[in-house]
């Protein structure tokens, strides 16, 4: 699991960008959203690596009981 937190306005980054950020659940400075670890998640986090701040989250440990 991935944290997402916009650290940056997109205000003066092109459409595509802003779109990118919004597809990824994140809307103002300093959101944060959690996403799965995915191939299109990582390539939409790419394009945007300099408005991110991104961090790894542990895996949740599920019990057999």
């Amino acid at each position: 699991m991935l944290k997402l937190t916009l650290k940056k306005s997109v205000i003066g980054f092109n459409k595509k960008q802003k779109a990118t950020v919004k597809a990824l659940g994140l809307g103002k400075i300093n959101s944060s959203a959690v996403q799965a670890e995915s191939p299109a998640v990582l390539g939409m986090i790419r394009k945007v690596t300099h408005l991110l701040d991104v961090q790894t989250l542990p895996e949740p440990v599920e019990d057999n009981k």
